[in-house]
């Protein structure tokens, strides 16, 4: 492992905040001020191949990195952009075989977006309910 992989790996594991990779470039530059967007990104990709972490996308413009190598989905804020994972039946949620068009589902990936608590109350109390 590469003493770059080892520090994202390091920063990573120390947060399940699911940040961007721009964000992740940004901590590791704090660590190792020299090292390049690509790097990072390569690095990233790397871990995702060895199962490591997920990079997901959660309805925004960049992918999102995500620790939490096992099958589970998201509640994303509108508002802020808080992830929070969740646990849910992907079963339950699956579309019937008619739906499918002929498809064979690999994999399914659940994104709740609305507003997370402290959102919610920002906007009670300025006045801005949704």
């Amino acid at each position: 492992m590469t003493p770059q992989r080892q520090v994202i790996y390091g920063l990573l594991a120390e947060s399940r905040s699911h940040p961007t990779v721009d964000e992740v470039h940004e901590a590791v530059a704090q660590v190792l001020p020299t090292v390049s967007l690509r790097t990072v990104y390569q690095a990233l990709h790397d871990l995702a191949e060895l199962g490591e972490i997920q990079l997901t996308s959660l309805g925004g413009s960049s992918f999102r990195v995500d620790v939490r190598a096992d099958r589970h989905d998201h509640i994303v804020c509108v508002r802020c952009g808080h992830v929070q994972d969740v646990d849910v039946d992907a079963a339950t949620v699956a579309p019937t075989r008619s739906q499918r068009h002929g498809f064979s589902v690999d994999r399914t990936d659940i994104v709740f977006s609305g507003r997370c608590a402290p959102c919610r109350k920002a906007e009670a109390e300025s006045g801005d309910v949704k």
